[in-house]
């Protein structure tokens, strides 16, 4: 039996991969293993582009900020929300759908990166390395665009798969107890907030970034550099803009 404990304990990204193909026969047992993940009301409210032609993958690169894995994995696999599919059945069946609207695309989210993970660590468990892209909702509309997604079907995220050419370490963690809340959610004093990001704080990588960027701390780094507000209010408005267009903000 696999030692999933092991696996996930031990877990890290790769985003270097050797040249050594990934076979449609894995591939398609990872998809089987993870269509088995829970979904809401069993609807499979998801669907998955698989890309291995260079030229596909060439024009997704910039669209993922030119990160090097989507042209060097073997395998990239965008998740996408689908209520395309389960809107022409209703139709087809007679039934009138009422799935325009943005709590169906949480819905149908949430899905696809509950099938994403379960592909994730299926493919882990088989010695495959994974890495997620975050840009995936941020550039949804282009994506959309070289995926030639229909409406009713929007990219949620995408991830890279190949045998690792890596061993990176593991990056950092909170601690356990910053996750934690029995019963209710306990807030979190000034005090506790120190604590639990003391060590993420003090580690010499992040004390690099902090005085690469010239800022004061590492949280600034976050909110001035990484991740600006700016930014945030921008991709925001694409994906709302993107969400109308797919059909997931009627009233």
């Amino acid at each position: 039996m696999t030692n999933i404990s092991g696996i996930l304990s031990d877990r890290r990204t790769i985003r270097k991969y050797s040249s050594e193909p990934v076979d449609d026969t894995l591939i398609n047992e990872l998809i089987t293993m993870g269509c088995r993940a829970s979904t809401t009301g069993n609807m499979q409210l998801y669907s998955i582009i698989i890309n291995r032609e260079d030229g596909k993958k060439k024009e997704l690169a910039p669209l993922h900020f030119n990160q090097k894995m989507i042209t060097e994995a073997p395998v990239v696999l965008t998740f996408c929300a689908d209520f395309n599919r389960f809107n022409k059945w209703c139709r087809l069946r007679n039934a009138d759908p009422g799935y325009d609207n943005f709590l169906s695309f949480v819905t149908a989210a949430i899905d696809a990166l509950i099938l994403a993970q379960t592909i994730c660590i299926a493919a882990e468990a088989k010695g495959l390395g994974i890495c997620y892209l975050g840009t995936t909702t941020y550039n949804a509309h282009k994506i959309i665009e070289v995926l030639k997604l229909p409406k009713g079907v929007v990219p949620i995220t995408t991830v890279t798969l190949g045998w690792p050419a890596e061993k990176p370490e593991q990056v950092d963690r909170i601690p356990f107890d910053a996750v934690i809340h029995k019963e209710i959610y306990h807030n979190y004093s000034n005090e506790s907030i120190a604590e639990f990001y003391k060590a993420k704080e003090n580690r010499a990588d992040s004390q690099q970034f902090v005085n690469e960027n010239n800022k004061l701390s590492l949280a600034q780094v976050f909110t001035d550099v990484r991740y600006k507000k700016a930014d945030n209010v921008h991709f925001s408005k694409i994906l709302l803009n993107v969400l109308k267009e797919q059909g997931f903000m009627e009233q």
